[in-house]
């Protein structure tokens, strides 16, 4: 499975965004996806889970979009 995808299903599993929300890499996770600070700390614990690594708190904090999230993990996994 490729990483948008696993990404995109830790999203729907932790904030369940309406049926119908688009969620693409441009996506923002506060703006779009109305996510509040605790929302973003399980977000970034399930992509910790789903994909066997570690987010620091000063990474986490730049994450800000789908694609950003997406970017992050390609590259910890090289």
């Amino acid at each position: 499975m490729d990483t948008f995808a696993e990404v995109k299903n830790v999203i729907v599993k932790v904030l369940k965004p309406k049926e119908g929300t688009e969620i693409n890499l441009e996506t923002r996770f506060i703006e779009d996806l109305k996510a509040d600070s605790m929302d973003q700390f399980f977000l970034m614990d399930g992509f910790c889970e789903a994909f066997d690594l570690t987010i620091n708190d000063q990474d986490a904090a730049a994450i800000r979009t789908v694609g950003d999230v997406v970017r992050y993990i390609e590259t910890q996994r090289k």
